[in-house]
């Protein structure tokens, strides 16, 4: 495990803060040794929360030459159909993953193949809960293309916590199914637009896993 070149600087920073902080409390306001206690459980759990949230997991990638991985940790909030208005435009299996403050926030790409398209959409921050983040929140859109009918669009979402998506690829980057897109911080949502027909391997309420899980079959 290593830590995400994005967090290096904020984590550094809040390890700064507690230490000052703790320092300062401890010379001019410790009292009562529960209140101490207290102040630097406190301390100590947002120091290791901001450590934890950007951890980078080794993991061996689950290849497979069919199917699509999930570009995200997280839980399946929705899968259906649903009409694509930005790339396809047209009808498409949409599956919703909802990517929790404790989830690792790396993304991946879930299939081999060519960036064909990108776009970075400002926007929201409601809740990534919320069918709506799709459209209003901050996304950025990435289709990858491996042939005419292996396509996959996906899209990072901003959440109400997050405030800064991170997206490394460019228009035509040859890419390799599990590597790194780049991340979302603190809290959000990925979206993946599929063929109709594709054989739909994952259901509402199930953990993905990152480079792992196989959402789909071409």
């Amino acid at each position: 495990m290593k830590l995400h070149q994005a967090g290096r600087v904020i984590v550094l920073t809040t390890i700064a803060i507690i230490v000052i902080a703790t320092v300062c409390y401890g010379f001019f306001l410790a009292n009562l040794w529960w209140v101490n206690l207290l102040v630097y459980a406190v301390l100590l759990v947002v120091g290791t929360l901001v450590i934890r949230f950007f951890r980078v997991p080794y993991r061996i990638i689950n290849k497979v030459e069919d199917g699509v991985l999930s570009p995200a940790d997280g839980t399946i909030l929705s899968v259906g159909p649903a009409f694509e208005y930005e790339y396809f435009k047209d009808e498409r299996l949409k599956i919703s993953i909802f990517m929790s403050i404790n989830n690792v926030h790396v993304n991946s790409y879930p299939i081999d193949g060519v960036v064909e398209y990108i776009a970075y959409h400002p926007g929201k921050y409601v809740l990534a809960k919320l069918p709506k983040s799709s459209v209003d929140n901050e996304h950025n859109t990435i289709v990858v293309s491996k042939n005419d009918h292996q396509k996959v669009m996906f899209r990072q979402i901003a959440g109400f916590i997050a405030r800064r998506i991170i997206s490394y690829p460019q228009i035509g980057d040859q890419v390799i199914q599990g590597d790194e897109v780049g991340m979302i911080k603190f809290g959000s949502r990925v979206d993946v637009f599929l063929p109709l027909d594709v054989q739909v391997a994952v259901a509402k309420g199930d953990k993905v896993v990152s480079k792992k899980t196989v959402l789909a079959y071409f």
